[in-house]
Order: C-alpha cells, then sequence, then structure tokens
C-alpha cells in the first residue's frame, strides 16, 4: 500500500523541505545556481534532460528548477497538457543523481539506484502546459544516508514540486546498490499474447505499453519498446523502478476501467532483480485504490500501490 507517510506529506500545507538553515548550513550555500548537462547525469540524450539547476542550500537541503517539455514522450499530445507523474519520478531521479556525482559518489561507479518510490499528488493542483514548457521549482531533502567504510551505500532522496509557489506533489527515492542480474529472460507467453490499446492503461502511444494478456487471462510485462527512451533507455538488463512503477499503474488502470487522471500516488519497492520480459503483474483491489504485485521465477519481485481517485 501506498506509503501513508510520504502520502500524507504530500497533501500537507507545511512544505516538505522548507529552507530553515541553521547559521551553519547558510555558509555552506554555494555561490549560485549550477547547470546540469545530459551526460554529467549519464543520460541517453540531451532530450532526457528535466532538471536543469541544482543549488545546496546545506548539508541535506537543495534547491533546484526543472523544465518539463509540453511534447515529452510520455504526454498527450494536446493543446493543453498535465504531465505525465513519471516525470515527477524520472526528475527526482536525475535530481538523486546529481547528488551522487556532485557530493556523495563523485566520479565513483556503478551509481546506487533506485529501489523504492512514492509519489503524492495534490488533487487539482498539478500545472497544465499550453506552450512549449513548464518550469517548475523543487524543495529537496537527503535522508537516511547509510554509509559502510565511509562510503554511502543508501539515501533517500525526498522533493517537493511547487509551480507558480504552489505545491502540487511529492515524490520520495530511496537509492541502494543495484541489484543482481537478474536470470534468463522468461519464454514467450505464446502467440495468443494480447497487448492492451494504449487508451485502455493511461498511455499515450502504443510503444508505451508495458503489458500484454496471456492466453489465460493472466497480465504480463512484455514492453512493446523494448528500447523505450524513458522506461528503458539504453535497452536495460533488468526492468529498473520506473518501468515496473509505470508497469503497477498500467495493470491498476487497466482492471479498474479508470482514467489517467484518477491517479493520486504511486509507490512501489523492489524486492529482487526482474527480467525486462515475461514477469506476472497482479491486482488486488485496496481501499485507496489497488495493491499490485510483480512476480518472477516464481517469488515476487516486487509490490507496489496506486491511489485513485473515486468519483
Amino acid at each position: 500500500m501506498l506509503d501513508r507517510a510520504v502520502h500524507q506529506m504530500a497533501l500537507a500545507d507545511e512544505p516538505v523541505a522548507a529552507a530553515r538553515r541553521t547559521p551553519r548550513e547558510q555558509r555552506a550555500e554555494g555561490p549560485g545556481d549550477e547547470p546540469l548537462t545530459w551526460h554529467g547525469l549519464r543520460l541517453e540524450t540531451m532530450a532526457c534532460l528535466l532538471v536543469m539547476t541544482v543549488r545546496r542550500l546545506g548539508d541535506r537541503f537543495f534547491e533546484a528548477q526543472c523544465q518539463w517539455p509540453r511534447l515529452h514522450p510520455l504526454n498527450e499530445r494536446a493543446t493543453a497538457v498535465s504531465h505525465h507523474p513519471l516525470i515527477i519520478v524520472e526528475s527526482t531521479r536525475q535530481l538523486a543523481m546529481a547528488v551522487q556525482n556532485r557530493l556523495l559518489r563523485p566520479g565513483e561507479t556503478p551509481l546506487l539506484e533506485a529501489v523504492s518510490v512514492n509519489l503524492g499528488l495534490h488533487a487539482g493542483a498539478q500545472p497544465v502546459e499550453r506552450d512549449s514548457a513548464t518550469r517548475v521549482s523543487v524543495r529537496v531533502v537527503l535522508s537516511d544516508l547509510a554509509l559502510r567504510a565511509g562510503a554511502p551505500i543508501s539515501f533517500r532522496v525526498t522533493a517537493e514540486y511547487l509551480y507558480a509557489g504552489r505545491p502540487f506533489a511529492t515524490c520520495a527515492i530511496r537509492f541502494a546498490p543495484p541489484p543482481a542480474k537478474p536470470g534468463p529472460l522468461a519464454p514467450p507467453p505464446g502467440s495468443a499474447l494480447l497487448h492492451p490499446a494504449a487508451a485502455a492503461v493511461g498511455a499515450v502511444s502504443e510503444l508505451d505499453v508495458l503489458l500484454a494478456r496471456a492466453p489465460q487471462g493472466k497480465l504480463v510485462i512484455v514492453p512493446r519498446d523494448p528500447a523505450h527512451p524513458v522506461l528503458l533507455p539504453g535497452r536495460p538488463a533488468g526492468l529498473p523502478a520506473l518501468a515496473v512503477l509505470e508497469a503497477g499503474r498500467q495493470a491498476v488502470l487497466l482492471s479498474s476501467g479508470m482514467t489517467a487522471r484518477a491517479v493520486a500516488g504511486l509507490c512501489v519497492d523492489l524486492h529482487a532483480p526482474l527480467p525486462t520480459r515475461g514477469a506476472a503483474v497482479d491486482v488486488a483491489p485496496d481501499p485507496m485504490g489497488a495493491r499490485f504485485a510483480v512476480t518472477a521465477g516464481g517469488q515476487v519481485a516486487a509490490t507496489g500501490a496506486v491511489t485513485l481517485l473515486r468519483p
């Protein structure tokens, strides 16, 4: 179920990362906004870059500026667009990459990866873009930092997003060492594989669809685009957290018959590596929406939930 603490944090009036700085933190403030580059964040292309600047306010506090294009691959093709919720998650992941590169693990590889995501949205507060891009500000907190021999082995980034000074979303992601490589790809479910229509899973394009229905009616993850530039950049060996979260969101929308605009929160926890093809997704109703579990090799490798606004 969605982490209620993070969800309540997202819906509270008090800012998550309000810059209440101690004198020591004020002295630690940098000279100004530092622009980011797509290769500095280890992205596939410049078009993937969502975070423009990050400014350090103290040991644990940062502020940032993001720019979200209306024609982002995950967004609807419409005159007025409410940005896809995964753009918020990916922005938070990029913010964490910047913190790792500049503060926690400069020059080190591999970087720690997302293993848990919690996203809460303020109902009716999402910015609507009618021009080229939306500029949003972000308050960021670094927490739960764990060290081994002086080196970070896990941490959490919580980001509160504001548009025109008004909070509209909070996203928390925990990072840890990348999981072991997943086992061999699961065998194809068979020739009767049926992909749902994009609209049925809240996707814009058929290439955004991650699910298929096997002959027995079971939902399985079989991406239409195995090298999706946002969900599966660079053809990863296993499913990253962003793809697992989107597969769960699509499965819940398909099972509930509700539209993407009903989503008020998302969460996922990765427990084991997942192959990019063949994992099964099971959905169960929940008082706040629905829960989902992703199974591979006979074990539950990921669990999550989608919070839905009821009519």
